[in-house]
């Protein structure tokens, strides 16, 4: 299983905490979900403009940004354009290149 990325080293150990009591049954699961929820990283929408400056600022050509991320070059282009909106797992990477660079999907 992946690696959790919380806001902050507190809500990390507070978590790990609440996980515990919920093994144990003092939290239900539903509370837990709650719980996980606002404890993780947040993925932010990203508009157009966006996505574009997170490409050229790694200076990447929209070809090889999509390679890094598993996407198709057309892909790319219709985020950039404003044609389709990055989703899921897709949104997730970028965020994490705006955030760490393109050599955190390397």
């Amino acid at each position: 299983m992946a690696k959790k990325r919380y806001r902050s080293d507190v809500l990390a150990s507070v978590h790990e905490a609440a996980a515990d009591l919920a093994k144990v049954g003092v939290i239900d699961k539903a509370t837990m979900r709650a719980f996980d929820a606002g404890c993780l990283t947040r993925v932010e929408p990203l508009t157009p403009s966006q996505i574009k400056t997170i490409r050229e600022r790694e200076h990447v050509s929209q070809a090889v940004f999509a390679a890094y991320l598993h996407v198709t070059t057309s892909l790319v282009s219709k985020w950039e354009r404003g044609e389709k909106k990055p989703q899921g797992a897709s949104l997730k990477l970028l965020n994490l290149v705006r955030s760490k660079g393109l050599d955190a999907v390397a």
